[in-house]
């Protein structure tokens, strides 16, 4: 397997600690087809003026985060812009403490395209706006023999973006931000340029600040964040991409909030975005929220605790074990099964050879009697995660590395592997993990 060692690095430090890696993921991606296929329908739907809103439920450690990093890939190459987050304490939906802001911050800061796939993608945005526009109208007015002319024109064409913004709420400010902006890039005013794009990533505290900096008595709150989610959709389907997809991860952390009014209105905000995205009010918008089973079916602190949400969510009568309807809002992943890990391992000793310049030793029997050691410890039936394989096989891998004298399938079966199996639900705080070893 030939491939760039910046990338290699990424994948095997990333999957050794646990993370999953934002680059290299088409190397290492096994399995998962009916879930990514399912989630590219939406995307086709989205690049049509619609919108979608789905759920991944699957175990800590199962590959929810891969499978949204996945699909984050996947989109950006459709001239897709994505924005993602993390929950956490300080992160929320809403909250009375600035915490639904935050989430938007962190949005917007994470905000990526294909040509600047790491974030911070805002600026490029909208200067490239600008110059399809400027490039589109020198196509018809020549720029040099009437510069006035030209001028005008631009801003006809800034107009006819900007004015189709006004009906939405809050539009006729973010409308007006833009223009601010177009004006700034036309006369080098670096310094209103910067202020437009510190108010769009959510940074002025005050209306007073906003007021004296940019003449607009307005800013982004934790109450309204979610109205420029919208907007920013909408511009950026008429600056010339395809739409917009927000990834959220980590709704755990709703389900811990302590106070139940609080996460009751985490989990109205949720409704709320996902009756626009279904009813049609929200356009060129997907959105993929990440959580385990637990945070969302518990009854009493869960998503499903929010009875308007859990009627929309919950499964119909003919769901079942191994019959999984992908069209459903909410998708389950399932475990991945032996042969898939199987190939996956088989693809990162390749990479990770790659990686360290050696000529791989462990062979396809020594991966067989590793899955087979991995599938067959105490509790792996039900409590085996793909984090758990491939940080062993990791592990295994740097061992063989520095011990070549080692027999790998001896090695393996010797019993130096552990299994921690948890004696309740792994969201569930307390409680000690039993050790097992082979």
């Amino acid at each position: 397997m030939k491939i760039p060692k910046r990338i290699a690095s990424a994948v095997i430090n990333s999957l050794k600690g646990g993370v999953v890696p934002r680059t290299g993921l088409p190397y290492i991606t096994v399995g998962r087809e009916a879930e990514i296929s399912a989630l590219l329908h939406d995307v086709d739907i989205i690049a049509d003026g619609g919108a979608s809103f789905r759920f991944i439920v699957g175990k800590y450690g199962s590959g929810k985060s891969f499978l949204l990093q996945t699909i984050r890939s996947h989109v950006m190459d459709r001239n897709f812009v994505v924005v993602d987050a993390d929950l956490s304490p300080e992160r929320r939906l809403q909250g009375t403490k600035g915490q639904g802001l935050a989430t938007y911050k962190e949005l917007i800061s994470n905000m990526s395209t294909k040509t600047r796939p790491d974030g911070g993608a805002l600026t490029l945005i909208l200067d490239r706006w600008i110059s399809s526009v400027q490039a589109e109208t020198s196509a018809e007015t020549d720029p040099d023999a009437a510069p006035e002319q030209f001028a005008k024109a631009v801003e006809r064409k800034i107009s006819e973006v900007i004015n189709s913004l006004n009906e939405m709420v809050h539009g006729f400010d973010f409308a007006r931000l833009l223009t601010i902006y177009y004006r700034a890039c036309v006369s080098g005013d670096d310094e209103s340029k910067a202020k437009v794009v510190k108010w769009f990533r959510g940074e002025y505290s005050t209306k007073t600040e906003a007021k004296t900096e940019l003449g607009v008595n307005i800013i982004i709150t934790d109450e309204d964040w979610y109205e420029y989610i919208k907007l920013f959709a909408m511009f950026l389907k008429k600056a010339g991409y395809s739409g917009m997809l927000i990834l959220i991860d980590e709704l755990v952390n709703i389900y811990k909030i302590p106070n139940s009014i609080t996460r009751q209105n985490n989990y109205e905000k949720i409704l709320t975005m996902y009756n626009d995205t279904l009813q049609g009010k929200a356009k060129y918008l997907g959105i993929i929220m990440g959580g385990t089973p637990q945070c969302i079916e518990d009854t009493r602190r869960g998503v499903y605790s929010y009875e308007a949400l859990r009627s929309r969510l919950a499964e119909g009568r003919f769901g079942r074990e191994g019959v999984r309807d992908m069209l459903a809002p909410v998708i389950h992943l399932t475990a991945l099964t032996s042969e898939e890990m199987l190939v996956l391992s088989e693809k990162l000793a390749d990479i990770h050879a790659e990686l360290f310049g050696y000529e791989r030793r462990i062979s396809e029997d020594d991966m067989i009697v590793f899955i087979k050691t991995e599938f067959g410890r105490i509790g792996a039936d039900s409590h085996i995660t793909p984090r758990e394989v491939i940080r062993d096989l990791i592990e295994l891998l740097d061992i063989i590395l520095q011990n070549p004298e080692i027999n790998i399938s001896t090695f393996i079966e010797s019993g130096g592997i552990s299994y921690s199996v948890p004696p309740q639900d792994e969201e569930t705080e307390g409680g000690e993990f039993a050790e097992f070893e082979i």
